[in-house]
């Protein structure tokens, strides 16, 4: 059966060598790729020469780039409380400050205009132990981001990252009626938001305004009762993926659910677990 909602993934959960990765997606059926990490180096890094090879493979196999997965605002917020050791700090080639932030955003609005994606993703500065009290500084820079990619035609999505400080989907909705900027949406990754510590579906979906959700992120896992986390094949796990792809279609939701893996796999081959989560996503996004 073919998807009823478009289907792509973040091409380095599958290798980081991007034409390894673009054959399986197609052959999958996705027709749309999110870059993060090309040839072991983040996106933003790339050179104008690496950018225009990626460009020609993605070309090659008629896929689409729907978001530009960068790592604007994972970094420590200057004078907020002190970081919240529990977290893993997933940085995918890029360690960057809060004084870098400029210059990375300026990098990845030109790359997102390079290849014609709509979407730049963000983040909401690493967790820490008081996140409340960073929510000015995150909504200040959320504003000043969505200002600057406004004339630009781009829309800034805000990813709910266990890790940071905007975590579950009640934290989002907070930065959303704060910030009515037409172009602020949401990168909504329902894993994460299990992790953070609320029911993403119904009870954390249900929470958010549809018509601000721009992207979807779709992983699995499970939340022991220390609360740590499992991750493993897309649909198998604690997410209720079936409920969650019925209310997107339901809602008329018209973006991409894309593939972000972190299921290590079976022997630790993680190319082989994001060809079987792939499938898994292709027969969810089928019903």
């Amino acid at each position: 059966m073919q998807p009823q909602i478009p289907i792509a993934a973040i091409t380095d959960e599958y290798s980081p060598d991007l034409a390894i990765a673009l054959d399986a997606m197609a052959e999958t059926g996705m027709t749309g790729a999110e870059l993060r990490v090309l040839w072991g180096q983040n996106i933003l890094n790339l050179s104008d020469d690496e950018l225009k090879r990626a460009k020609e493979l993605l070309a090659r196999h008629g896929m689409k780039v729907i978001s530009i997965a960068s790592p604007l605002l994972k970094c420590v917020l200057p004078g907020s409380p002190e970081i919240d050791t529990r977290f893993q700090h997933d940085v995918f080639a890029s360690k960057h400050t809060f004084e870098d932030q400029p210059r990375l955003a300026e990098r990845a609005f030109q790359i997102a205009k390079f290849f014609e994606a709509p979407i730049v993703r963000v983040f909401s500065y690493w967790r820490t132990v008081q996140p409340e009290k960073c929510f000015d500084g995150i909504v200040k820079a959320l504003d000043g981001l969505c200002r600057q990619a406004g004339p630009e035609g781009l829309t800034i999505g805000l990813e709910n990252e266990h890790a940071c400080n905007i975590s579950t989907a009640a934290d989002t909705v907070k930065v959303l009626d704060a910030l009515p900027n037409e172009n602020l949406k949401v990168v909504w990754d329902p894993a994460n938001c299990l992790i953070s510590g609320q029911d993403p579906f119904p009870e954390g979906y249900g929470q958010l305004p549809p018509g601000r959700i721009a992207h979807v992120h779709i992983k699995d896992c499970q939340v022991d009762a220390n609360h740590k986390y499992v991750f493993g094949p897309v649909g198998t796990r604690s997410v209720d993926w079936k409920g969650q792809m019925a209310a997107l279609k339901r809602d008329g939701y018209q973006g991409y659910v894309s593939l972000e893996t972190h299921w290590p796999g079976p022997s630790d081959n993680k190319f082989e677990a994001s060809w079987i989560c792939g499938w898994n996503l292709r027969g969810l996004a089928a019903l």
